[in-house]
This record gives structure tokens, sequence and C-alpha cells, in this order.
């Protein structure tokens, strides 16, 4: 492959290097939620902002950390994926927003992934469609075990991953309806949680890079309870997410430094 960093020593799209991250990342999709969760790190600092990608690196019980942002969508996000495990990550957890499906799914409630379908285009271009998108089961113990922690209101299960956010909420403008609409019932049938855009292309591209990858969502709102004319408020702080996160990446570094004692 062509360097186009010109011998530079750092990624090309995150502008990361050797040293500059921990083996812990956790990766939000806007780049102005980087900060924010940096906050809960020992001693963060910025080590790259370069396009989508914002990436500030501090620690955690001692242990060197990171969040990198990744943008909207599976590209940018094996993009971040694959470049920050070029420079040394081994565990991520998205940590984003979702839109709930299922009537019990409420604003403001967290979701757990335990799978995903894979209704986008990126996991494509690294594994045939067969191929589950699953995350990492330690990483999923440890953010079901966070949640329980902080007493967070949440769901483990699958859910739904799509390239076009109007094509989720606004299914009946887009050409082929006709195959989103008849979809998104099948997916409702089958118990589908919540529908999201990067984790099905962070779980396959994850089981290709040979990391850990876990997902963690604030509900935002819950399109089916309002075409039901039932109560839909509104949720937008990723606080309680976030925070689930930061919990479970302790748990984490915890558990793995007693295996490695």
């Amino acid at each position: 492959m062509v360097d186009y960093t010109e011998g530079s020593g750092k990624q090309y799209h995150t502008g990361v290097g050797l040293g500059d991250v921990g083996e812990y990342v956790i990766m939000p999709g806007d780049p102005k939620r980087c900060a924010k969760i940096a906050e809960h790190f020992d001693n963060p600092r910025l080590v790259a902002d370069v396009r989508e990608f914002v990436t500030y690196t501090g620690t955690l019980n001692g242990v060197k950390v990171s969040v990198t942002s990744t943008g909207i969508g599976g590209p940018s996000a094996s993009i971040a994926i694959d470049e920050l495990s070029k420079v040394g990550a081994k565990t991520f957890i998205r940590v984003g927003t979702c839109g709930g499906m299922q009537e019990d799914v409420l604003g403001g409630d967290l979701v757990i992934a335990t799978g995903a379908i894979r209704m986008e285009g990126t996991s494509r271009e690294f594994a045939p469609i067969e191929f589950p998108a699953v995350p990492n089961l330690e990483v999923t113990n440890a953010l079901v075990q966070a949640a329980k922690k902080l007493d967070v209101r949440y769901h483990a299960g699958v859910v739904q991953c799509k390239d076009s956010f109007f094509g989720q909420h606004e299914p009946e403008i887009m050409p082929v309806s006709y195959e989103l609409e008849n979809k998104w019932q099948a997916w409702l049938r089958l118990g589908t949680l919540a529908s999201e855009m990067e984790s099905a292309a962070l779980f396959v591209a994850g089981s290709f890079l040979k990391v850990r990858v876990g997902s963690v969502f604030l509900v935002v709102a819950n399109q089916e309870r309002a075409k039901k004319g039932l109560e839909n408020k509104q949720a937008h702080d990723t606080e309680l997410a976030i925070k689930t996160a930061i919990e479970a990446t302790r748990l984490l570094i915890e558990s793995d430094r007693t295996q490695k004692d």
C-alpha cells in the first residue's frame, strides 16, 4: 500500500502513531463528545484532530486509555478501528445514540448490543453476509455489569445497522420504500431493540482484526411508540452511556490485570 503519510509515522486518516493511544479506546461518533469523555480520564491530553477523528489519551486505573471519534456510519468507523489497531489499541467500546424499536425501549434508556443486523455496506467488504456481526463477550458482559452497578435502565439484544438515517425515518419517500418498510417489519417481529449506524461494521472489522469490540447506546426516542400515539420522550444527554462505557473500561482493565498476574 502507498504510504500517503510520506514517512510521518502517523496513520493517514486519524493522525495517531505508535504510543499515542492506549490499548483501551472509547469510540463516540460525534467529535464534540471526545472532550466530554476525556474529562473522565486522569491527565487527558489531545493527541490528534484530523477530519472527523479526534483523539484524547489519558489514564484510568493507572492504565493508558483513549477516546477517538468515528464520525457517522460504518465507513469512517471501520477506518478508525483499523488505524487504531495498527498503533496498539486492542479493546474498543462504541458509545453513541440509537432509536428505540420495541415499545418498552424508551428515550433515556441504554441499549447494549449483543449482535447487529448487517443492513449496511461496509461490513460486506470485510466478510460475506453469512458471517454474523457480534460483539466480544467480555466487553459486552462488562457493559452489562457496569449498567447494573450504575443502576441504569438498560436493554441487551440485537440492533439494526443501516447506512441511510432518513431511509429509517422516512422510508416512504425512498424509491426502494417497499424493501425498507418490509425489512423494518421483519426486524420488529424478530425483537430488534434499536437502530443505529456503526456497530455492524465495527463488530465484523473487529473479528477480522482480532480485537475486542462492544457497543452501548443512549436511546434518543422511539419512532414506533410515536406511530402508536404512545408517550415518546426524547433524551439527548449521553452522560449515562458515557459513564457506563467508562465503568466497563475500568472493569475490563482490572479483569485483564488479574488474568496477567
